[in-house]
């Protein structure tokens, strides 16, 4: 317990201080839009509300899963969920591992308690973490204990494989999330950690009975380059570096994601920086896009610096959707070019 509780202040202290990022790009640069000069809308028109796990939000976008479990992560968190609830956005939470080790670590994740208007709350947990003796139970109970509205179940191989502590035991996941998600009593997603999701893996993740998936692709925080950082001095560390920008980039990872999940959500991550990264999330395919790493620093600030990080975020979507001519974030579809 102790072990996963420093490992969570390690990897804030490593987000803040050190350059954790992918070195690849996320594709998302790629995707063009067209400039309307006339847009024939008034800008008062524009409506960035939707919905996301049968929430109403006022954009589209999620504050992503970081951290909990230390009194330093249980600041950020609150910081996090009250700008969330200011704005109207949903906010998903760390690994709850460390909560489900020691129910007395709860608090650093109950973050309705200091935003209790939060319209979306995701729990998180490893996948792993069924093969390490966690059951639906457990998860159920920790999803209540939180009031989260749905559960992630994150995938990390490639950060697993390279942290000193890591569990590699992927066999059986695939059949242990089969027989858990229905009995968890709320909607679940699965994600990955920075290195994206293939075309095969979407498939594959396409047959559980998942509300949706969220891309975390590559091109943003690369968690082979910061667990690299904790094994300094080993061969785990040289691997993390050069293994760094490994995965399938974001805007790739959306496309294969939508064609496997139909009409299911699909939430893009992974190097979402701006409102135009957003708006080229949605544009390929999304339906919302969530973003985690550049907020770090701001919630380590204050809650007023989230906000303001956001409210910039959301005003520069609002201003492409106007410029574009188009009135609602799901519009961006139409006429996209790559």
């Amino acid at each position: 317990m102790r072990q996963t509780r420093r490992r969570k202040d390690e990897h804030i202290e490593i987000c803040l201080r050190r350059e954790v990022g992918s070195g690849v790009a996320t594709g998302l640069e790629a995707v063009r839009f067209g400039h309307g000069a006339l847009p024939e809308i008034d800008f008062e028109e524009v409506d960035l509300s939707a919905t996301v796990l049968g929430r109403r939000l006022r954009a589209p976008l999620l504050i992503g899963a970081m951290t909990g479990g230390t009194p330093r992560a249980a600041r950020i968190n609150a910081r996090l969920a009250r700008a969330a609830a200011r704005l109207g956005l949903g906010m998903a939470l760390g690994s709850q591992r460390a909560m489900i080790e020691d129910p007395r670590l709860v608090s650093g994740y109950a973050v309705r308690d200091a935003a209790p208007d939060l319209p979306l709350l995701v729990g998180n947990i490893g996948a792993v973490q069924l093969r390490r003796g966690v059951r639906a139970a457990q998860l159920a109970q920790a999803v209540r204990a939180v009031g989260a509205d749905a559960l992630t179940f994150h995938l990390n191989p490639l950060q697993e494989a390279l942290q000193p502590e890591g569990d590699t035991c992927f066999r059986g996941v695939f059949d242990a999330l089969r027989v858990a998600i229905p009995r968890v009593g709320v909607p679940c997603l699965a994600k990955e950690t920075g290195a994206g999701i293939s075309r095969v893996t979407a498939r594959q993740l396409a047959r559980l009975p998942l509300a949706g998936v969220e891309t975390a692709g590559a091109g943003g925080t690369s968690w082979a380059r910061v667990e690299a950082y904790r094994a300094a001095g080993t061969a785990a560390a040289l691997a993390g570096e050069r293994l760094a920008g490994w995965g399938v980039p974001t805007a790739e990872s959306i496309v294969h994601c939508r064609r496997a999940f139909g009409r299911r959500l699909v939430i893009g991550s992974g190097g979402i920086r701006t409102g135009r990264d957003v708006a080229a999330a949605i544009a390929l395919g999304a339906d919302a896009a969530a973003i985690a790493g550049p907020l770090l620093a701001a919630a380590e600030s204050s809650e007023r610096d989230v906000v303001r990080r956001l409210e910039a975020i959301l005003l520069e979507l609002r201003v492409i959707l106007f410029c574009t001519g188009r009135r609602r974030p799901a519009e961006l579809r139409r006429g996209v070019r790559r």
